[in-house]
């Protein structure tokens, strides 16, 4: 419970392991937040299916990509988030990335692990499959 301009409410507090970040979130708004579940075992391995073997457009113009993965990362979906992992690195076995890119590849791959240490069930081996 905690005071926030004048009133007490109950708050949810979620631990982030990535930046020692901690949200509050009003017990009354919980269900409409963007909040989700960690993702499950079942789930992971269709990602780690599409992080292996699904296609990457090569083809769009930075500027174009840049905005597609932003887009992809917001949604704070790990299987988007995967897929942005998943292309930079690509990218970064053909080419130098530039500093926006390599950016946003150390960011999205922070948070994709971040997330992987919470699944129950996951391997050693499952984790390091996205490294």
């Amino acid at each position: 419970e905690k005071e926030f301009s004048g009133k007490k409410q109950q708050y949810y507090v979620i631990k982030m392991s990535i930046r020692n970040m901690q949200v509050m979130i009003p017990t009354g708004k919980i269900l409409s937040s963007s909040i989700r579940p960690v993702t499950d075992i079942l789930a992971l391995k269709h990602i780690i299916h599409i992080f292996q073997h699904g296609e990457s457009d090569r083809l769009l113009p930075w500027k174009q990509r840049h905005k597609v993965n932003t887009d992809k990362i917001k949604t704070g979906e790990i299987q988007e988030g995967a897929e942005v992992v998943r292309d930079l690195m690509r990218m970064k076995k053909e080419k130098a990335l530039n500093t926006s890119d390599k950016k946003m590849l150390d960011n999205a791959h922070e948070f994709l692990i971040s997330e992987l240490g919470l699944i129950k069930g996951i391997t050693e081996n499952q984790i390091k499959s996205f490294c």
